[in-house]
């Protein structure tokens, strides 16, 4: 039951950070950290969409689990 009261919490902080920089440090496997910037775009129940500032703007998903376990950590440029 705590589990789900921290998911929530987890989503409410994104969520009021729609529309602000971050910068992202996700974990791409085999000792490799993936750093980039971009804006959080939308919240979804489950996911957050980040629009990343590469050339091609790419977006990217990620679920609130994967702040949870710390797969990506958020930095907020606030």
């Amino acid at each position: 039951m705590e589990k789900g009261n921290v998911l929530s919490t987890i989503k409410r902080d994104i969520e009021s950070h729609v529309g602000e920089k971050v910068t992202l440090k996700a974990n791409g496997g085999r000792r490799k950290v993936l750093v980039n910037r971009g804006i959080i775009e939308k919240t979804y129940p489950s996911i957050f969409v980040v629009r990343l500032d590469t050339d091609a703007h790419r977006t990217v998903t990620y679920s609130y689990s994967d702040v949870l376990t710390k797969t990506v950590q958020l930095v907020f440029a606030g």
